[in-house]
């Protein structure tokens, strides 16, 4: 997924799950600065002791839908969503800069397709890069719990 980024070093990430922190600390090392959302406070709040400790200092924490993105920190030259969802959500494609690009698992809750997705001309362009099998993106845009 992070490959699939292309990351130069300047972005401004949208990470989508937060976790452990270990992709957020990679991240972070890889662009410029990164946002992350999850939605479970104390998996938040762990992955922050866990990258304090290593003194990364380019990331922000959110804790929420993350299917409702960061309006607040928008816009994002990279979109990484780590739990599949039925589409694109909305919110988060809305979020990208012109010329974006966005990795996501799309389909089912049980079987996904990878999916690489740029923002050209407001018009989101897919590649599928494979198959794969996440846990559910829940939220508003996403799965229902």
């Amino acid at each position: 997924m992070t490959q699939a980024l292309f990351l130069e070093g300047t972005e401004k990430v949208l990470e989508i799950g937060t976790g452990s922190g270990y992709q957020t600390a990679i991240l972070c090392r890889m662009s410029r600065e990164v946002v992350t959302v999850e939605r479970l406070d104390s998996l938040s709040r762990a992955a922050q002791a866990r990258l304090a400790a290593l003194a990364i200092r380019n990331v922000r924490f959110r804790i929420g839908d993350g299917t409702l993105g960061a309006p607040d920190d928008a816009p994002f030259d990279r979109v990484i969503v780590t739990a599949a969802a039925p589409d694109v959500p909305e919110p988060l494609f809305t979020q990208m800069r012109e010329g974006g690009i966005m990795v996501i698992p799309i389909g089912g809750r049980w079987e996904q397709d990878l999916v690489s997705v740029r923002k050209e001309e407001g018009i989101p362009r897919k590649e599928y890069l494979g198959g794969c099998r996440f846990v559910p993106l829940l939220g508003a845009h996403g799965f229902s719990e």
